[in-house]
């Protein structure tokens, strides 16, 4: 069932709604026809029509993913909402998506997902575009990144100084509803720039309340289910745009130069009156915000369930600060390079170990002309028009690659004080053996901004707050995301913070 379904069905009336379900059984009719020919990996249809395994695969994706390893290989196609997907599990057979990359293309892929989710169509005819846009990725790594660093550390600064570090009684609250918060609206200005109005705050929250109700629905919007069956979603996605279109952004203060760019980028293929405009900086503000809040969630979580992580990164942020000469005094006093930053190993390795349980991020590929993938142990046909998936999950709870891997391990990714980078598996060494961020041509451009921001906010918490977890009892990860990005929690859990007394 399809949350708001019974809602958005009232409008098309029942002429429409006959229509359109007729058009979905005609091609569910078509779709589950299909045969496996010779020389292609194992089929797995599912006993559901259209839907395939989306039932199984939704109640928990990595279960039912290895279970499907097991009975048929490291190989094989599955039937998922009406689209024919083959998984490669073996990790020594990444390469071969890579390698074929002429015919196994993201950006088609890529494109139709971004039309879907954002309503950016012009780029399903328009390379130029696409590539335009691409290019000004480069504003997210280097010497742009330090740029967005100090922005970022001047925001949490301000930030802090006038709400947080007030707080020296204990304040209690949800770790999702703290950290939702405050990455939004961190990002936001990072990136954005400021609100100059007196009303700035109720703006960023009404706006986050409807992007996390945007994002919730994000999985339906991508799939083939048309856009008007799922409740308010196009009218958030409308009121986000909104928000986002060049007379909106004229008002914000300080944008970052990749907002500068994209903006520059986007005036040359729209009027800048053009609606599309704020749909492109909707997947720009999606790209920013919908793994980095997930996973500063379970970076607090396992934070906060780990009494010997927290005393371990305590410890090495204490080193960093001393050696850099900078004292906790009185207010937001200290400074961080993002050379700094990465210079903590500990760290590093807690938040690879966050993702390594938590990320459900895949490299996902369409069949751009009927292909033989040509491997060390096998070969197999893929046909053209369906999909090829990478499941790094799969791997990142290996029991032969990751001793214990259901276990949370803050230093697993550490050896004698330096990174740790050599993972095993059938007794050769793993090039690719934590993968939270994609792969290849579609690895998430945002991933250093994301991590640096995390990074950052974990040594501000450590540095100025005592912390104290409230609920006890396990939590969970949810299953709403399925292929994409960082899961969120299945409940909701308390914790309480105040700020550091100061000597």
């Amino acid at each position: 069932p399809v949350p708001g379904m019974g809602m958005a069905l009232e409008p098309l009336g029942l002429p429409g709604l006959l229509l359109a379900l007729l058009l979905l059984l005609a091609a569910v009719c078509l779709r589950s026809r299909r045969c496996r020919r010779p020389g292609e990996p194992p089929l797995i249809k599912g006993w559901l029509p259209y839907l395939g395994v989306a039932l199984q695969l939704h109640k928990d994706p990595l279960s039912f993913i290895k279970t499907l390893q097991k009975q048929h290989g490291d190989t094989f196609t599955v039937l998922l909402g009406g689209k024919y997907i083959t998984f490669i599990l073996d990790p020594f057979q990444y390469q071969l998506v890579n390698k074929n990359h002429k015919q196994l293309s993201f950006r088609q892929f890529g494109n139709k997902v971004s039309a879907k989710a954002f309503s950016t169509k012009k780029l399903l005819e328009n390379d130029d575009l696409d590539e335009d846009i691409h290019s000004a990725y480069a504003l997210l790594q280097g010497k742009y990144l330090d740029v967005l660093l100090e922005n970022m550390l001047q925001h949490v600064k301000q930030m802090f100084e006038s709400q947080l570090l007030k707080t020296t009684n204990w304040s209690t609250t949800g770790i999702m509803q703290f950290c939702s918060s405050l990455v939004f609206e961190i990002t936001f200005t990072t990136i954005y720039g400021q609100i100059p109005s007196d009303d700035r705050k109720n703006i960023i929250n009404e706006l986050r309340d409807d992007f996390l109700k945007f994002d919730d629905k994000f999985l339906y919007l991508v799939s083939d289910i048309p856009i008007q069956l799922l409740g308010n979603v196009k009218s958030l996605q409308r009121k986000i745009i909104r928000c986002l279109t060049s007379e909106k952004l004229d008002q914000l203060q300080g944008w970052s130069e990749i907002v500068q760019k994209r903006q520059d980028i986007l005036e040359k293929y729209y009027t800048r009156e053009d609606f599309e405009i704020g749909a492109h900086h909707l997947g720009l503000l999606w790209a920013s915000m919908a793994n980095t809040i997930p996973a500063m969630f379970w970076a607090m979580y396992y934070l906060l369930r780990h009494p010997e992580a927290m005393e371990a990164l305590h410890d090495e942020i204490d080193r960093l600060l001393q050696s850099t000469g900078q004292k906790k005094g009185s207010g937001f006093s200290i400074h961080l390079t993002r050379e700094q930053l990465n210079s903590l190993v500990c760290l590093e390795s807690f938040i690879l170990e966050v993702f390594r349980l938590c990320s459900y991020s895949s490299t996902i590929r369409l069949v751009e002309e009927d292909l033989t993938l040509n491997s060390e142990t096998n070969n197999y046909c893929l046909r053209k028009g369906d999909l090829v998936a990478i499941f790094p999950p799969v791997i990142h709870n290996d029991p032969e690659v990751f001793e214990a891997p259901e276990e949370f391990r803050f230093d697993r990714f550490m050896e004698d004080g330096k990174k740790k980078t050599n993972f095993y598996k059938s007794g050769k060494k793993l090039k690719f053996y934590i993968m939270p961020f994609g792969f290849g041509t579609s690895k998430c451009p945002g991933r250093y901004l994301a991590v640096v921001e995390i990074k950052l906010l974990l040594v501000v918490f450590l540095t100025y707050f005592d912390l104290e977890l409230l609920d006890k009892k396990p939590v969970r990860r949810g299953q709403s995301r399925l292929l994409f990005g960082v899961q969120y929690p299945d409940s909701n859990v308390l914790f309480r913070y105040k700020a550091k007394a100061r000597s």
